[in-house]
């Protein structure tokens, strides 16, 4: 209807779009669709509208995360990977198409640390002069797809000598590149003595930490502190973690930083993978248990509806024939007058909001972006330690 009532339209821009950044095993049906919805449908529906018209310009703003990749934005890279195909699409049925891949801009939907990352990574910001000259050099000529990037040669550089770079991107970066791996450190290593190689490589992981949250120095970063009172979440911990295996060539696990929490914890760990000289593991203890006894309960924690925070206090409940449904809560910032329910009661958990991010050693914003099962799980595991009458501190 809309295109119907555009009299005489002779082109059309597609310049929509939403970001739902996070790691590759945390996105969802529901986070895939949030973004694919306004890249991959709409501009469908924009070419199913008006295939029948005699258009001049059908462009896409699509984003170089389609042809490269960036760091947690799987969906976002689909979405545009499919604006680049339908351009192609078009132009194979005798269409006007043209993908525009952008790189980032000074006024784009990056945010501050997605910026930071991609200047790390050797991609400068685009200013809005600089954008609008890629605009008019792009309709002007005669391609499906075209990336509007600027890079900064040297960065790229630096980068090929760390890790591979994209296959795209090789003819940007001239002359032999030697990368650093697991020889060079072991030249740098040998000769020292324990504590000489753990101090080295700690001065890596303090680099390359500080590299990756934006601080100026290593300085920045002290040797015990926790990596998520530093800042970490899920996604800039993969990018320590690549980063890390590019400097040692060892082939390390996304949890890196989750089992070895600190970053002297972490470079004794590196030392013992480079050099070999990992300490043996104690022989487990086998402990026999009767016949009798085929199930042993040896600590209990819970979270019921009604109160019931603690084993105790569930039994207390269900002894005293309460009522475990209650209205609604008003600490979780739902619009309860604009709430349209059968209901205004339920069993809710009323201590949820009340989370020790700091307790747990978790940052604020990862806090926030965590389920909030996986919240009341680390309760209820300390909870489960303490009544078995296990310090959780030692484990």
């Amino acid at each position: 209807a809309l295109v119907a009532g555009i009299p005489d339209l002779v082109g059309v821009v597609h310049c929509a779009g939403v970001l739902d950044d996070g790691v590759l095993e945390a996105l969802t049906p529901e986070r895939l669709d949030a973004v694919l919805a306004v890249k991959a449908d709409a501009a469908w529906f924009l070419h199913e509208a008006t295939a029948h018209l005699d258009l001049k310009l059908f462009v896409l703003f699509s984003s170089v995360a389609g042809l490269l990749g960036t760091a947690g934005q799987a969906n976002y890279a689909a979405g545009n990977a499919y604006l680049d195909g339908l351009a192609e699409f078009r132009r194979a049925r005798g269409l006007v198409g043209l993908s525009l891949a952008w790189g980032a801009w000074d006024v784009g939907m990056a945010g501050e640390s997605n910026r930071r990352r991609l200047h790390q990574d050797g991609m400068l910001p685009l200013t809005v002069a600089e954008g609008l000259a890629a605009w008019e050099a792009a309709i002007a000529g005669d391609s499906a797809v075209l990336a509007a990037v600027r890079w900064d040669h040297t960065r790229l550089r630096a980068r090929a000598a760390r890790e591979a770079v994209p296959a795209k991107l090789r003819s940007l970066v001239s002359g032999p590149i030697r990368r650093a791996g697991t020889d060079s450190l072991i030249d740098r290593l040998s000769g020292l003595d324990r504590d000489g190689a753990v101090e080295t490589v700690l001065s890596i992981v303090r680099d390359e930490v500080a590299a990756v949250l934006g601080h100026r120095s290593a300085s920045a970063v002290a040797p015990r502190q926790l990596f998520t009172e530093l800042g970490f979440d899920s996604l800039t911990a993969v990018e320590l973690r690549n980063r890390l295996a590019a400097v040692t060539g060892l082939k390390l696990p996304a949890t890196l930083i989750f089992d070895y929490p600190t970053p002297a914890a972490l470079a004794g760990h590196l030392v013992n993978q480079v050099t070999g000289r990992a300490p043996k593991k104690a022989k487990a203890a086998t402990v026999r248990i009767g016949a009798d006894e085929p199930v042993a309960i040896v600590g209990m924690a819970c979270r019921y509806p009604g109160g019931a925070v603690s084993p105790d206090a569930l039994w207390a409940l269900v002894r005293a024939g309460r009522d475990a449904i209650t209205s609604f809560p008003d600490d979780r910032g739902w619009d309860l007058r604009g709430l349209t329910s059968d209901t205004m009661e339920g069993g809710f958990l009323h201590d949820a909001a009340e989370f020790d991010a700091a307790f747990f050693g978790i940052s604020p914003r990862e806090a926030l972006a965590m389920d909030p099962q996986q919240r009341l799980l680390l309760e209820a595991s300390w909870e489960a330690f303490e009544s078995a009458g296990i310090d959780p501190a030692v484990l």
